[in-house]
């Protein structure tokens, strides 16, 4: 008996001990939650309630070196209603009102907000859903509503805001002003100069809800974003629109598979126009790729202006030096090279074979003074900048090709086939810098897209011209090849272009793809300047696959191209159509336009000029003119995005830039 109480009391005691244990164990986990680790645990807890959530910054706006919008950040609101923040005394006393108000606003019945708002608030909902993607103006209107206009606090209005990328231009150069997405390829002028438009995104705090959501603790953000800077581009929206068009024509005739456009100023480099058209497989047109930077192909005939430069500033011929044409028709190493005249030329110079594009007389011309040191021809090509990249901002620069004799694939054909345009490569804008250097008197500049970078009205960087070769080759070669290239069209193989009101100088080009097999496909092009006496600007065209049965030479299928943009851009200068009107309107001409547009609206729907005018003003003529609004900014108009003079209608959007 005494063993077994024994045995018990053992029991108890160790029972005892490990209690005391257990309660050891857990006071000292308490402190140490309490005092060592309790910030950490209470920082975990928060962050299961509460959560910093980004605010985009406002991407900055991409112009045209008029100051056009090419592209533009819009900010959109989401809104939505906190049914728990209004005392019950503000919710009985505005509920009906806000209801009445959302419903002449939204076009839906009163009934519908009233039975929703209740119904949030008996189950205590926070974040409940009222409409999406509406703008500025329509804010400011929402924020005035009965209730809502108490604010987050005692109204119950939850803002969201989210920034949407908007295109002014539409489809019209839209691989040129380009995209930069996320989790996409950084693609055109957007991509390019990412670093400067994307701006500092901010934040906000957050707190979670039921439903797994997340709802605004107030509308003001923790952490203001940082707009991103605007930059000016050397773009002009009217020399686009001439090319874009003047190509889209001559794709849709033809039947091409895609071509491009380019338009350079000469003395700067800045390009003006740059379209790219690729066919769909339901035979439509659009901005496919940047063939103008991408695409390196055969040049062909365009070629030759090069060949014959390297000859003449080596001075192994003269202008006036003879080939014989020898019927039209030469082989080397079994292969022929052929005129398109059948029979050929007969015996003519340099300059006579250069204006009618004679592939035997200058493939003679470059196989006969180089034929035993080809890599004097090749190192002059390279002296001229031929086989370098351009490295503009834009990614996907095709690499040039010019072969040199210590290749390994260099053959007995390599040299030959080179003097007229085969077996090298070069992408139209490699090909057009070096056009735009002879108009330039042998200056080769760099193609520039951008001018300047600013942040509202502030100068943050400026960009001049780049020189890539202060002199390609010597004045007099320059001189005497622009002879030649004017010829060209007065009586050479762009005779079909000239015009006793216009002048025009350039080299035609016609490759034919599978050379080898007489037969495939063929590129069209035409490059050169304008006007030929004083050239102001450069251009290159290039349409690949035309259909044959309609046309496949340079002069016929890409040189209308050149002389309708020469035309347009230079002769019929669309730019003076436009009237320069002041940056800010007069006092006394604001306190006129009302009474001013109330009597046009009768009579007219004409936009008129809103620049310098106060935003709410701007606003107030364009919605009574019938047309949607967009704000970018704050402040006084600084542009808009359609030009004034234009029509519009209710499917118009206007947006504003203010400043």
């Amino acid at each position: 008996m005494a063993t077994t109480d024994k045995n018990i009391l053992h029991r108890v005691y160790a029972v005892s001990i490990f209690f005391a244990v257990v309660a050891i164990a857990i006071v000292a986990q308490i402190v140490r939650i309490q005092f060592f680790e309790g910030d950490a645990y209470r920082a975990k807890a928060e962050e299961r309630i509460f959560r910093n959530q980004m605010v985009e910054a406002n991407r900055g706006n991409l112009y045209d070196s008029n100051g056009q919008l090419l592209a533009t950040s819009i900010t959109k609101y989401d809104i939505r209603f906190d049914a728990v923040a209004p005392s019950q005394k503000d919710f009985n006393n505005e509920i009906e009102p806000l209801a009445s108000s959302l419903s002449r606003k939204l076009n839906k019945p009163k009934s519908y907000f009233l039975t929703k708002f209740r119904k949030a608030r008996t189950n205590n909902s926070r974040y409940l859903h009222i409409i999406d993607d509406i703008n500025y103006t329509d804010l400011m209107e929402l924020k005035s509503f009965p209730l809502f206009k108490r604010g987050a606090n005692r109204g119950g209005l939850i803002v969201e805001p989210h920034v949407e990328r908007e295109y002014p231009l539409g489809k019209m150069a839209e691989r040129l002003v380009g995209y930069d997405e996320v989790g996409k390829p950084r693609v055109g002028l957007e991509g390019a100069y990412r670093n400067f438009l994307k701006g500092e995104n901010g934040s906000r705090l957050e707190q979670k809800i039921s439903g797994n959501q997340w709802k605004p603790i107030n509308n003001v953000n923790e952490i203001e974003p940082k707009d991103g800077l605007d930059v000016y581009t050397t773009i002009d929206v009217n020399m686009q629109d001439v090319a874009h068009h003047a190509l889209l024509e001559q794709l849709e005739y033809f039947e091409a598979d895609h071509g491009t456009a380019v338009v350079m100023e000469t003395a700067t480099g800045e390009i003006k126009a740059l379209s790219n058209l690729g066919r769909s497989s339901d035979g439509k047109y659009f901005e496919k790729r940047n063939y103008a930077l991408w695409e390196s192909h055969e040049p062909g005939s365009t070629f030759k202006l090069m060949s014959v430069i390297a000859a003449l500033e080596d001075k192994v011929i003269d202008t006036s030096t003879v080939f014989d044409t020898q019927n039209g028709k030469i082989s080397y190493y079994g292969r022929n090279v052929r005129d398109s005249k059948y029979g050929g030329y007969g015996k003519i110079s340099v300059a006579r074979a250069f204006e009618l594009s004679s592939n035997t007389a200058l493939v003679q011309m470059v196989q006969d003074n180089y034929g035993s040191d080809p890599e004097k021809y090749v190192d002059r090509l390279y002296s001229m900048n031929l086989n370098d990249k351009l490295n503009l901002p834009i990614i996907g620069e095709g690499k040039p090709m010019i072969p040199h004799p210590d290749d390994e694939n260099w053959s007995g054909l390599s040299l030959p086939w080179m003097g007229f345009g085969y077996g090298v490569r070069l992408t139209p804008l490699q090909t057009l810098t070096f056009y735009n250097a002879v108009a330039n008197n042998g200056v080769m500049v760099k193609p520039r897209l951008i001018k300047e970078v600013r942040s509202k009205d502030k100068m943050i960087e400026k960009y001049d011209r780049e020189i890539i070769n202060p002199s390609i080759c010597s004045q007099e070669t320059i001189d005497k090849v622009k002879v030649m290239m004017e010829n060209v069209v007065k009586r050479g193989t762009a005779d079909n272009l000239y015009s006793s009101r216009f002048s025009m100088a350039g080299k035609t080009g016609t490759c034919q793809t599978e050379y080898w097999k007489g037969s495939g496909n063929y590129i069209a092009s035409f490059a050169g300047y304008f006007p030929a006496d004083k050239p102001k600007y450069s251009c290159i065209v290039v349409i690949h696959k035309p259909n044959t049965a309609k046309g496949y030479y340079g002069n016929i299928v890409a040189g209308p191209v050149f002389k309708k943009i020469a035309q347009k851009i230079y002769a019929s200068n669309p730019q003076a159509d436009e009237v320069q009107l002041p940056e800010a309107v007069p006092v006394k001409i604001q306190n006129s336009l009302k009474s001013y547009y109330t009597k046009a609206q009768k009579t007219s729907k004409d936009l008129p000029d809103l620049r310098g005018m106060d935003a709410m003003d701007a606003i107030a003529i364009i919605e009574n003119m019938g047309a949607k609004v967009r704000i970018v900014g704050a402040g006084k108009v600084k542009s808009q995005s359609i030009k004034p003079g234009t029509k519009i209608n209710t499917s118009h959007q206007v947006i504003l830039t203010l400043s």
